[in-house]
């Protein structure tokens, strides 16, 4: 069973991670580790810390020669930025207190909740973990999760919808091509597809800026079609929709979640809704011609592309801070300010690829199993002949 824990704070020494369940003789490209990193930092609306971090991956464990040996794999990224912060950071004993401590907490972040929770008077002891940056390890673990899922045929990308109240004219566009898709994302500043949306997605941004706001926005992850029941309905907690859709909320500054046509799908009919089944001849599956499940249907995937959105609040460091108080003197002062962007979402839409990722090859592992690639690839084939025989014309 595949599963990764992360560690490391935002202006920490490094960030640190593990995943543990990669079958021995995987390739790993350490390029498409950095690619998906670089993109990760990419983005029109993005601070100045994108600038600093050069997000280089080292492996300490798990990979000998460029090749999965079987064994938990440990990444570290360090923080380039740590060299600015090392003396308010120090892991060891210091005296006196911390120069840049954190007492005015911003709304819409966890500085207030956390510092409640873990009994923190400075609150940069919850920031610095609760911060975004953390999710630069989710990507790079992601990107093993990537590789892991290439092995069979399987890949992932995403787009941006929306941002702010500009969205794209065409939400439910169809691109089979992930090669065209991706080519159209990356000519674009804030990775969304249609030009004219993107320009728009801009000006926005760049209005939002001058008045010292932020903006949130909407992004699909969108998977190639996907083997027939990973996931189960037997149990809730078991249940792929449930897996992804906590994933994805689990990401920092995301609130919400669909799948499918999500809440567009509550306002129709279900003859609006459903996808039908049309047969494709004797011994071949049956063929939808609309995915309005997303891919998914009684917490299962059912062979057709994966279709998941993430919807993303505004970032809560303003720099025109809203109100708030001083938790040590009771009085009123403006939110903190710490070093942000105004627009995150295309970053975000890169580390929800790196969740979906994570979550699939969590549930291939667990269907078909495998030390080894050779041996999961066999497992895999060898449901995919017990599957053709569902079809008719096939049963014996």
């Amino acid at each position: 069973m595949i599963r990764f824990l992360t560690a490391g704070e935002s202006h920490g020494p490094a960030l640190v991670g593990m995943i543990e369940g990669i079958p021995s003789g995987m390739p790993l490209d350490s390029d498409m580790l950095r690619e998906d990193l670089s993109r990760r930092k990419m983005g029109y609306g993005r601070g100045g810390r994108m600038r600093i971090e050069t997000d280089e991956v080292r492996f300490l464990t798990g990979v000998r020669r460029g090749v999965t040996i079987g064994s938990p794999i440990t990444v570290i990224l360090e923080n380039k930025d740590f060299s600015h912060w090392e003396e308010d950071m120090a892991v060891g004993p210091r005296s006196g207190e911390p120069e840049r401590q954190v007492l005015i907490p911003r709304p819409g972040h966890a500085d207030y909740a956390g510092g409640i929770k873990y009994g923190m008077r400075d609150l940069r002891n919850i920031l610095e973990r609760a911060s975004a940056r953390e999710t630069a390890m989710r990507v790079a673990l992601g990107g093993v999760a990537r590789q892991y899922l290439r092995q069979l045929d399987i890949d992932v990308t995403s787009f941006v919808l929306e941002i702010g109240s500009v969205s794209m004219k065409s939400p439910h566009m169809e691109v089979k091509d992930f090669s065209e898709l991706r080519s159209l994302v990356m000519a674009s500043e804030v990775f969304c597809p249609e030009v004219e949306a993107s320009l728009a997605m801009i000006e926005a941004i760049r209005t939002a800026k001058r008045e010292g706001d932020t903006l949130g926005g909407v992004f699909e992850v969108r998977t190639t079609p996907l083997p027939v029941g990973l996931g189960t309905y037997t149990q809730w907690d078991r249940r792929l929709d449930g897996l992804l859709a906590q994933a994805m909320m689990s990401i920092q500054a995301i609130k919400a979640v669909e799948i499918g046509l999500g809440m567009e799908g509550a306002r129709k009919h279900g003859s609006k809704v459903h996808d039908a089944f049309l047969p494709a001849g004797p011994g071949q599956p049956p063929v939808r011609p609309t995915n309005g499940a997303g891919g998914l249907e009684g917490g299962m995937t059912n062979g057709q592309p994966l279709l998941i959105r993430a919807g993303m609040k505004p970032i809560s460091t303003l720099y025109n801070p809203l109100p708030s108080v001083n938790i040590r003197t009771g009085e009123s002062a403006p939110a903190t300010i710490e070093r942000s962007d105004t627009c995150a979402v295309p970053a975000a839409s890169v580390v929800g690829e790196a969740m979906v990722c994570l979550i699939l090859a969590q549930a291939i592992s667990e269907k078909f199993s495998g030390d080894s690639i050779g041996e999961l690839k066999a497992h895999m084939e060898s449901s995919e002949r017990v599957e053709q025989m569902y079809y008719p014309g096939n049963i014996v």
